[in-house]
């Protein structure tokens, strides 16, 4: 049985704040180890005030510190916005610090706006030298070089292993030539992951990191003890993703009854394509999807994101989840 993996993109429920997000980012890292998932990932964006995780290495520190034995890591860093010895340092920093738990994925799109981008003072031709950063940065974080002048203290030889992440054939192809695991962002971006999955299977060459390809996949869970409930916890996702349409991002709203007198069809339609690879439902439910969209991706990993507003309803969610995938385990072996 695959293993499963948690995307946390620390959602601010409307009426908390980004203080209270970060708390429940906690609680849920320290149950989730409890619950065996395999990683914990926390995302880039900035300017959202919806999101609480845009000092990703200062967060995943804290959630390394508040764990034991999980992995935890950055799904991703958007490397286009920052230096890559800056990077290899505060990952350098991590690794040295939670020895064999840092995972770095590396996403190519800025993770906000044109405005924030250039707020952040970056080129906006950065992501243009992706593939060049990337390297860069592997140099940076594996063993010191003969004559090598400049080096990030601490990273130099910490080895933090590195994952290509992306929703399109590019970052794909960039795994596959790097021979390094990739990451596809199918929770909210799916309609190339068949391609990319063949794209990255089919190109992969084996590097020092990885012999063979490994591909996580992202999906959202919105488990509960009825399909109905999980339904109506689905609607705060369905909500925000209206409202990206609407170019108004805010914080995550609370549940609705009448998803229907929200959207117009085609917003429907919008919302159904992009929040395609979404799971709800019943414990039930949910594992005869998840089987399926294992069976027919191949995925080695599933990275599972939740954006449910209820925090104790979002740490049911992902315990049904356990509970599933330690089910699932039982009958395969």
């Amino acid at each position: 049985m695959i293993p499963f993996s948690v995307l946390d993109l620390a959602p601010v429920p409307q009426g908390s704040t980004p203080g209270d997000a970060l708390r429940n980012t906690l609680d849920l890292a320290r149950h989730a180890e409890g619950w065996g998932y395999n990683r914990y990932w926390l995302a880039e964006h900035h300017n959202m005030t919806g999101i609480a995780s845009a000092a990703t290495s200062v967060v995943i520190g804290q959630v390394a510190a508040a764990t034991n034995t999980m992995r935890v890591g950055a799904g991703g860093i958007m490397l286009p916005n920052h230096s890559p010895l800056v990077i290899a340092e505060q990952f350098g920093t991590l690794e040295s610090l939670f020895p064999g738990r840092i995972d770095l994925g590396l996403g190519r799109a800025p993770g906000t706006d044109q405005m924030t981008w250039r707020a952040l003072r970056r080129d906006p031709m950065a992501s243009d030298q992706f593939p060049q950063d990337v390297l860069e940065l592997q140099a940076l974080l594996g063993p010191l070089q003969p004559d090598q002048r400049i080096q990030a203290v601490p990273g130099t030889d910490t080895n933090v292993p590195l994952w290509i992440l992306g929703s399109s054939l590019f970052g794909a192809q960039l795994a596959a030539m790097l021979g390094l695991p990739y990451a596809f962002a199918s929770h909210f971006a799916p309609a190339a992951l068949m391609q990319a999955l063949a794209v990255y299977r089919e190109g992969f060459k084996p590097s020092a990191q990885l012999d063979k390809p490994h591909a996580m996949v992202g999906v959202n869970v919105f488990a509960a003890e009825t399909d109905d409930e999980a339904k109506y916890l689905f609607t705060s996702a369905q909500q925000r993703v209206i409202g990206m349409f609407r170019g108004r991002r805010g914080q995550l709203p609370p549940p609705v009854e009448d998803i229907e007198s929200l959207w117009s069809p085609d917003e429907k339609a919008q919302v159904g394509r992009m929040l395609a690879c979404s799971f709800v439902g019943s414990a039930a439910t949910v594992r005869a999807g998840l089987e399926r969209f294992i069976a027919d991706t191949g995925a080695d990993e599933l990275i599972v994101a939740s954006a449910i507003y209820d925090h104790k309803k979002r740490l049911r969610s992902y315990e049904i989840l356990a509970g599933i995938v330690s089910d699932m385990r039982r009958a395969a072996a």
